[in-house]
């Protein structure tokens, strides 16, 4: 097991590794992701948060996932070119990942790990939220119906 979410090489959504080793020190927004999903709407909050907090220090990571009803159909450069003409993101989208079973990526193991969620600790939608703090350890999770605008308390108290 990892110790850090810093200790992670993930896939970024054009296939190439991104270590998260870059990220040290620095607090993440981590979001599972999907085009065509309720609450899909938040990937503006989201691209708000970044747009106030990145030169803070706050990364935000978007990992698309179509484990829910299939609201991730597309591929990687369908996605990106979703996200990128229907709200302007501009933060880091990953590669398509799964956040629960067995084929889970490594990465949402940790973090469920981490920051269990209610009664059980699978993620149970699109849009799951975790905040993990500069230290690389400390995870809060936060559900889909939390939106990114609610966060900001919180990101405010990690970014110190």
């Amino acid at each position: 097991m990892k110790n850090s979410i810093y200790d992670f090489t993930v896939t970024d959504i054009k296939g190439e590794a991104h270590d998260l080793s870059q990220y040290a020190g620095k607090p993440l927004l981590i979001v599972n992701t999907a085009s065509k999903c309720g609450f899909t709407v938040q990937y503006d909050g989201l691209q708000e948060l970044w747009e106030e907090y990145r030169e803070r220090g706050l990364v935000i990571l978007g990992f698309p996932c179509n484990q829910f009803k299939q609201q991730e159909s597309g591929s990687a450069d369908e996605i990106q070119e979703f996200c990128r003409l229907n709200f302007g993101v501009t933060f880091p989208l990953m590669a398509k990942i799964d956040v629960n079973g067995d084929e889970e990526a490594e990465i949402y193991t940790w973090l469920k790990a981490k920051a269990p969620g209610l009664l059980t600790s699978n993620i149970k939608w699109n849009f799951t939220k975790f905040l993990i703090s500069g230290d690389g350890i400390t995870v809060k999770r936060f559900s889909p119906t939390s939106t990114p605008a609610s966060l900001r308390p919180h990101i405010e108290k990690v970014l110190g």
